[in-house]
């Protein structure tokens, strides 16, 4: 479904990822595994347009997501959540995923009883302004705006951080269950544990270069995966 070949994406003099190349299949959950620094979020913002690549190759299904604009990304399918519960604060909780509709595949209401069912709360919360919820339930409410775009791919940028133990279970409950969803995701957490128990294949990144890839169960006997990320 995605291609990534030999890309490489530099801040001025500073190159952020260097001839990477990784595919995410369809139906898919996919994790990028990495420092920080390492270059995971520079790739999911040059998916999405928010960057210029300096060289390489993205494809979406077939396509050439270079020739298209940011703006235009939505509908070509593809969420992408930010990291750090993205929020508008000053809207309610409804006005936000309002917003997620904009450029929605599929209905509307269908997408929106959709979210309630994984995220009962923020029915409850409808007419709440966003910044006045929990840190967790804006975590909550900046995914389930992504998923009223009812997209085909869902790009995630470190969903757990700064998150309650409690929370981070639910996330990745969540993320678990759209597994069943046909929804394909592209995951960039650090939370390698978690990743990996949700994951159908990962790549570790390490100063903007690829350096291992494979199922989670490869990944787990990797010697620098164990010792980086999976703390033995």
């Amino acid at each position: 479904m995605l291609e990534i070949e030999d890309l490489t994406v530099s801040y001025g003099d500073m190159k952020a990822i260097e001839d990477l190349s990784l595919t995410v299949e369809s139906g898919s959950l996919t994790i990028m595994l990495g420092s920080n620094g390492a270059g995971k979020t520079t790739c999911l913002k040059t998916i999405s347009r928010l960057l210029e690549p300096d060289a390489g190759r993205i494809a979406w299904e077939g396509d050439d997501l270079l020739t298209y604009e940011a703006w235009e990304i939505p509908g070509l399918g593809i969420a992408h959540i930010p990291e750090g519960s993205r929020v508008f604060p000053e809207m309610t909780v409804m006005e936000n995923l309002m917003i997620g509709a904009d450029s929605a595949h599929g209905d509307v209401d269908s997408s929106l009883a959709w979210v309630h069912d994984l995220f009962p709360v923020l029915e409850e919360r409808s007419e709440q302004v966003a910044q006045t919820l929990s840190g967790g339930e804006q975590q909550m409410l900046a995914i389930a705006r992504g998923l009223m775009l009812d997209p085909d791919l869902l790009l995630m940028d470190e969903p757990s951080l700064g998150l309650a133990p409690s929370i981070v279970a639910d996330v990745f409950e969540m993320i678990d269950e759209l597994r069943t969803e046909d929804i394909t995701i592209l995951l960039v957490e650090q939370n390698a544990s978690r990743a990996l128990s949700v994951a159908d294949y990962g790549y570790v990144l390490e100063a903007g270069r690829l350096v291992v890839q494979g199922d989670p169960d490869e990944l787990r006997e990797e010697e620098a995966v164990r010792q980086a990320y999976l703390g033995h």
